[in-house]
C-alpha cells in the first residue's frame, strides 16, 4: 500500500466516524488495520520491525532497511538503551496478523 492509498483509507475511516457509521472503537480498529497494512506492505526498501526486548519497549515498531538499522532506530527513540540490548524481528517473521493491542 502506498502513502496516498493509506491516507485515502484513513480519510474514509474518519468520514465513517463523523457520519455516525462507526463508533470510536471501530474507528480505532480501522486505523490500526490501515497502518499495519501500510507498514507491512510498504513499497520500497524499508520494512517494519517490532521490538521484542527489552520489555519496556516490546511491541514498538520501526521502519528500517534491516535489523541493525532497526536496532539503531530504537536506540535513538528510547533513552537509556545500551548497545546490543535491543532485539527486533521483522513483522512478517514475528506474526504481522497478531493483535495484542
Amino acid at each position: 500500500m502506498d502513502r496516498i492509498s493509506a491516507l485515502r483509507n484513513l480519510e474514509d475511516a474518519l468520514e465513517s466516524f463523523e457520519d455516525g457509521e462507526t463508533d470510536l472503537e471501530g474507528l480505532e480498529r480501522d486505523v490500526r488495520g490501515i497502518l499495519r497494512t501500510y507498514a507491512t506492505e510498504f513499497e520500497g526498501e524499508l520494512a517494519a520491525y517490532r521490538v521484542t526486548s527489552p520489555e519496556r519497549m516490546a511491541g514498538a515498531v520501526v521502519m528500517a532497511t534491516g535489523e541493525p538499522e532497526a536496532r539503531e532506530r530504537v536506540r535513538s527513540l528510547f533513552d537509556g538503551v545500551s548497545d546490543g540490548a535491543v532485539d527486533v524481528g521483522r513483522i512478517a517473521d514475528v506474526g504481522a496478523g497478531q493483535s495484542g493491542d
